[in-house]
């Protein structure tokens, strides 16, 4: 949908996707007061201030804000596959192996191997160690350097890797000389932690870990574009967002849970709502020839509600901290008016078909 389409509506609720959020009036506040300097050399203290906190946080030794989630990934497997041909373990519906253009293959030269993912976003251990290749100098086969998971998960429906799996993982990487990476887009609704997603802010995230691999992973930076300037501007509306936001999200995932309970109650959907972990709700249409998730996206934005089609049979909706409570029982009413509405247009049609198939024959 064009943003002019958008700002014609009245209501409007967008569950598209937590990327949607709009940095608020404290935000704004935060950005056009901001102490900045050269990012680049190192000097920007806003961003020092963002890199610091969230390496603290998250328990590493330090941080760099980048641009996107996507050259965080990039740069992070980068940094861990230094010789090009190296080979990443992930998932097959994972992130990275699925929505990034394949970046760690064209621009990284890292060979991807794709693990089966599980329901819950996990792997099964004895596939990883399985998949793990070329440790004892095989001749034919590229070098596992890398193992990467995905928390929350956003394919298997923003499923929460629990710190005890993680550990498994991380053990068994150690036991073959090997390193772990977390692509934590959504990590505080569950290393990268995403900005712009569920904490609201525009533009950002921030890889963490040791000052060495910080170090390489700042040149990589440089290298493929990402050094900004005057970045503390940017970095100002991700630290309200992480100091204000992040303690809201528990709303965002009770919020959740209550749309998930009511489309659980709608005869055309399939979905266990207490499977819902985040923020994140996939459900499927029993029926997609006469319910199809395109049609029922394009009928909810009559009524002011974005939605995004998941597959050709299931939808997916992406609650964040810009949905109130009232907003949730709107969407409900809504769905259930373009689900009648769809059947509705679908049975007057079928009985014009007949209708028209039986004046054929008798003429």
């Amino acid at each position: 949908m064009a943003n002019k389409d958008i700002k014609m509506m009245g209501r409007v609720v967008d569950l598209r996707s937590d990327t949607v959020t709009k940095p608020n009036e404290v935000m704004r506040a935060a950005m056009a007061a901001a102490d900045v300097d050269d990012d680049v050399l190192g000097t920007d203290p806003t961003a020092f201030k963002l890199e610091s906190e969230l390496a603290k946080i998250m328990g590493k030794e330090a941080a760099l804000f980048v641009p996107s989630g996507t050259m965080a990934n990039l740069i992070s497997v980068m940094v861990h596959c230094e010789v090009r041909g190296s080979e990443v373990i992930l998932g097959d519906n994972s992130h990275i192996h699925v929505y990034e253009n394949g970046g760690i293959s064209t621009i990284g030269g890292v060979h991807p191997k794709t693990v089966r993912n599980n329901p819950d976003g996990t792997i099964d251990l004895e596939k990883i160690e399985k998949a793990i290749r070329g440790t004892n100098n095989e001749l034919h086969y590229p070098t596992t350097k890398l193992i990467c998971l995905e928390n929350t998960h956003g394919n298997c429906g923003g499923k929460c890797i629990s710190k005890e799996y993680t550990d498994k993982v991380g053990e068994l990487a150690k036991k073959h000389g090997i390193k772990l990476h977390i692509d934590g887009a959504r990590i505080f609704n569950a290393s990268i932690v995403c900005l712009s997603k569920g904490l609201g802010a525009p533009v950002g995230s921030v890889i963490v870990g040791s000052k060495p691999f910080i170090t390489k992973a700042k040149k990589l930076r440089k290298t493929l574009g990402g050094g900004m300037r005057q970045v503390g501007v940017l970095c100002a509306a991700a630290y309200v967002g992480l100091r204000d936001i992040v303690p809201k999200l528990i709303d965002d995932h009770k919020r959740a849970k209550l749309l998930a309970d009511g489309l659980k109650e709608m005869e055309h959907f399939c979905l266990d709502s207490n499977s819902i972990e985040s923020n994140m709700i996939f459900f499927d249409i029993k029926e997609p020839s006469k319910l199809s998730p395109a049609r029922l996206c394009e009928v909810l934005e009559d009524h002011g509600v974005l939605a995004m089609q998941a597959s050709s049979t299931s939808m997916r909706l992406v609650l964040h901290y810009q949905i109130a409570d009232a907003d949730i029982q709107y969407v409900l009413t809504s769905i259930k008016q373009a689900v009648e509405q769809i059947i509705t247009e679908g049975t007057k049609n079928g009985k014009m078909f007949q209708k028209s198939v039986a004046s054929y024959a008798t003429n």
